[in-house]
């Protein structure tokens, strides 16, 4: 990543292999990882940092859901983004500030302890600034001045929480579990660091009410609204969320001090406000915007429901979320670029005009809502086996009114797109890239993940699935 920044404008090419090798690169290495770690390997390194305390990364089943995740769709989103930037100004400033954010998401993924993930959180908040705010223009400024108010007051409170834990508490290893000083901590040191590291990851994850950078990035190039909605940011919240629950109290721990019902209400107000906030919005990215708001809070859920089943379905939306929203993000991406819509009243006919764009959009929306087989129906569905399981009957009617909501606006796209005819004048034509409808590294991406968010949900039964990692991390994790 680091070779990119200093590579001129010209230097188109190499910059492609450069980004396009360096990402198969770390595909390559993550598939060697998993092999591994699923055949009971332990692969960890270990860095003197601090007197007495170690940067570590280490692999396990849980980090490399994340970490397969950020690898497949960085390599998308490398693609797309360089047919998104083509003749764009300070394309190896993007690159290598894009590379760097890959960078922080898979040490974020790999971190051993708190201190590492800090470090990695803190990294990923610094490398995705220069990406909102790339356009320079007044208004990305003000989206990326808000963006690091959020991050860094996060990253403040995620850090004030680490010290007065690790104080009481000791060193947080990952690999070792929640240790017996855990059991003792006060009442109200218990609450009080819970809900300040919960606070601090909440902001990535745009829990309500920390949600409110999300919908002003939207400034961003497409290619950034996927890295922030799908391969990094919120993930690495709501993949923070895991950690805290799981590796740092355990969730036998939190659940007998009571910590997590405050979290599964927190998660399921932001479910609920995310999807109402979505229908007021006209302009196409916004809506999406608030769709993430809602959709990254059922990670949330599943793992304040402190069951098996329940962190299966919390753990494999991390996957499945975010096959389903980069779709949407590349197909939104697609539609401003190529035709210049960027609000839902443009959209109507362009079905006929962008057809496999349209249809992967389609494949995404219609996997947000939770509509059998695809991906967010298998989300949806463990969700509510594990609701069931906990005796949290009311989780149901949480995910039904999502699930409505959902339909609510995103269904009116899809009719506008495929049965409207079209408005004169909504549209700003760029023309056809030869037999295409747009350029084909534009179009291959979403194309892509459609049929990945379309193929997990067919074979989640299968033991090479999503669904069958995170069932895997779940019983391991409810073996210790």
């Amino acid at each position: 990543m680091l070779l990119i920044f200093p590579l001129s404008e010209d230097h188109r090419r190499l910059r492609t292999r450069v980004n396009l090798g360096a990402a198969l690169l770390k595909l390559a290495l993550v598939v060697g990882m998993l092999v591994l770690v699923a055949d009971g390997a332990r692969l960890e390194a270990a860095l003197p940092w601090l007197p007495g305390r170690e940067l570590v990364l280490r692999v396990d089943a849980l980090a490399l859901l994340f970490l397969s995740l950020s690898s497949l769709l960085w390599l998308f989103t490398t693609i797309y983004a360089i047919g998104y930037l083509e003749g764009s100004p300070n394309r190896s400033r993007f690159f290598g500030f894009f590379s760097l954010c890959v960078a922080a998401t898979a040490g974020i993924a790999l971190a051993g302890n708190l201190l590492t993930f800090f470090f990695f959180y803190e990294l990923l908040s610094l490398a995705t600034y220069p990406l909102v705010i790339h356009r320079g223009t007044a208004e990305s400024r003000r989206a990326g001045a808000a963006y690091l108010r959020y991050t860094l007051g996060g990253g403040a409170l995620l850090l004030l929480g680490i010290v007065w834990f690790e104080t009481l508490a000791g060193p947080a290893d990952f690999a070792a579990g929640p240790g017996p000083a855990v059991d003792a901590l006060a009442t109200t040191a218990a609450f009080g660091t819970f809900w300040l590291m919960i606070a601090g990851v909440g902001v990535k994850a745009a829990l309500v009410p920390l949600h409110g950078w999300l919908p002003q990035a939207m400034v961003a190039p497409a290619p950034v609204s996927a890295l922030l909605h799908a391969v990094a940011v919120v993930k690495a919240g709501a993949f923070g969320v895991v950690r805290v629950v799981h590796d740092v109290y355990g969730v036998g721990n939190a659940a007998a001090l009571g910590l997590l019902p405050g979290l599964a209400v927190v998660a399921s107000v932001t479910i609920l406000w995310g999807s109402i906030a979505a229908l007021r919005q006209g302009e196409l990215k916004k809506r999406l915007a608030y769709s993430t708001v809602s959709q990254v809070a059922y990670i949330a859920l599943g793992v304040a429901m402190a069951g098996p089943l329940a962190l299966v379905g919390g753990i494999v939306h991390i996957i499945h979320q975010g096959l389903m929203k980069i779709t949407l993000f590349f197909g939104a991406g697609n539609l401003a670029e190529t035709l210049g819509i960027h609000h839902v009243h443009e959209m109507d006919g362009v079905g006929r005009r962008m057809p496999l764009t349209m249809a992967a959009f389609t494949v995404g929306a219609l996997g947000m809502i939770g509509t059998p087989p695809l991906a967010g129906f298998v989300t949806k569905w463990y969700l509510g086996l594990g609701a069931l399981e906990a005796g949290m009957g009311w989780v149901i009617a949480v995910l039904a009114a999502s699930s409505a909501l959902n339909a609510v606006y995103f269904l009116p796209l899809l009719y506008r797109a495929w049965f409207r005819e079209p408005v004169p004048g909504h549209w700003h034509d760029e023309g056809r890239a030869g037999a295409l409808e747009t350029r084909w590294t534009l179009l291959l991406p979403p194309v892509f993940t459609a049929l990945g968010a379309l193929g997990v949900g067919v074979l989640a039964g299968s033991d090479v699935s999503p669904l069958a990692w995170a069932d895997l991390v779940a019983t391991r994790i409810y073996r210790q």
